[in-house]
């Protein structure tokens, strides 16, 4: 399926980092994600009960990493991913998480993954 529901440039502040001083402070993280999502039926019904409700994955991706705190990028990629998949049903997911400012040359520093849930493990989505 090639449908998919975009969220860019989220920004989430959390503890994040594996120096002393960043375990005492919030810093910003940046989510871009990308879901497949059969957009056919609310493309028919015009109802947002048919769609991803891209309001509560917003609020769930804040709320994970919130939580989480992770020390690396990496886990709190994969930690969201999985969370994602499973309560909203995504069959498939690219997702990039970005620290700004981490490295003072660069704008941001992050991770990308793409993940797909094996056959029989998600619902109808």
């Amino acid at each position: 399926m090639a449908d998919s529901v975009l969220i860019e440039n989220l920004v989430v502040e959390t503890v994040v980092g594996v120096y002393d001083w960043e375990r005492e402070v919030t810093q910003a993280l940046v989510v871009d994600l990308d879901m497949a999502w059969d957009n056919r039926i609310p493309g028919q019904s015009d109802d947002v009960a048919d769609a991803l409700d891209y309001a509560a994955v917003s609020e769930r991706v804040g709320q994970c990493l919130q939580e989480l705190k992770p020390r690396l990028l990496e886990h709190g990629a994969e930690v969201l991913a999985e969370v994602l998949q499973r309560e909203f049903g995504i069959s498939w997911l690219r997702l990039t998480l970005r620290k700004p400012g981490a490295v003072p040359a660069a704008k941001s520093v992050g991770v990308c993954i793409e993940r797909s849930a094996r056959e029989g493990e998600l619902g109808n989505a």
